[in-house]
């Protein structure tokens, strides 16, 4: 039996019962697992083979970053946390668990993932691209499921064993890479501070509003925030890109900000199915001066109800 067949009815095996429903997401401030957390996430841990962060609004969340992609755009060699961070996140909610993710996928490795989560139950709420002009091409796949934690683990873990993404965790401490940027005048323009992760200055916010699903308030910890990621191409320069969330009411205001700020529109889209209020998120890129650009982000975000400090 060729081996992928064999991997995908592993997977199977591994689902039971998942169920499945729409999409959450994750982005926004993290702080080690807590121990008096209400949830044991040991077995998850395990399975996945590395430990979460756990966020706000308890929602832990996995990274699985793409080192092993090198991926250009207009010139720019691209840091995993920039743009090909591959996450899984839980979150608790009555007796079941609620999942979803964002995986980075090559164009090869679209169809055998997704043929793999659909056999163990695991949803696809969305599939595209958030850049333009990468070599290689690269594909993100939303997922979402709901049911038994490690169950729901499991499978991921199974599909993600389907493509180079390293499942192996790094062993002790990870040094922290320098940023190259001044963060201080770039978090005074934004009107927002982030933090450095992986030499990518990333910032989270929050929108205003609560968002539902299928009954249930989704914290803006599962990627509900609007995410703008800023990476050193040198001499105070920055590559930026991430996504707006925002309202329907927002998407034409917010691209008209952006590029009128010299910053490019990649995408718009959804994530989810069936939030309440509907949401669309737009994908951005530009390389030019950082402060400069965060003036721009500034103003679009000036067109959205964002929370900011």
């Amino acid at each position: 039996m060729p081996r992928t067949f064999e991997r995908l009815f592993a997977v199977m095996a591994l689902a039971g019962a998942v169920g499945c429903r729409t999409s959450l997401a994750a982005q926004s401030s993290t702080s080690p697992v807590r121990a008096d957390s209400a949830t044991d996430w040991s077995a998850v841990e395990r399975t996945l083979g590395r430990r979460g962060t756990m966020n706000a609004g308890d929602v832990l969340k996995f990274g699985f970053p793409r080192n092993d992609l090198h991926v250009m755009v207009r010139g720019v060699a691209i840091k995993p946390s920039l743009a090909l961070g591959s996450w899984v996140a839980f979150k608790t909610m009555g007796a079941a668990t609620m999942a979803m993710g964002d995986l980075v996928l090559t164009e090869d490795e679209v169809e055998p993932v997704m043929r793999a989560l659909q056999l163990s139950g695991i949803e696809q709420t969305a599939l595209h691209n958030h850049v333009l002009g990468e070599t290689p091409r690269v594909m993100y796949m939303h997922i979402s499921a709901s049911g038994d934690a490690t169950k729901i683990a499991a499978s991921i873990r199974a599909a993600l064993e389907l493509t180079k993404t390293p499942l192996i965790a790094p062993v002790g401490a990870v040094l922290a890479l320098a940023l190259d940027l001044d963060t201080v005048a770039i978090a005074s323009a934004l009107g927002a501070t982030g933090k450095g992760n992986g030499g990518v200055y990333q910032v989270a916010i929050a929108r205003r509003e609560t968002v539902r699903e299928n009954g249930m308030d989704i914290p803006a910890s599962m990627g509900l925030a609007t995410a703008i990621n800023f990476q050193s191409t040198g001499g105070g320069k920055a590559a930026i890109t991430g996504d707006f969330v925002l309202l329907g009411s927002e998407v034409n205001p917010v691209m008209r900000a952006l590029r009128s700020n010299n910053i490019d529109v990649t995408a718009v889209h959804s994530h989810m199915i069936g939030e309440e209020p509907r949401l669309y998120f737009m994908h951005f890129w530009a390389d030019a001066d950082a402060v400069t650009l965060a003036k721009g982000l500034r103003k679009a975000l000036d067109e959205t109800t964002s929370v900011r400090k």
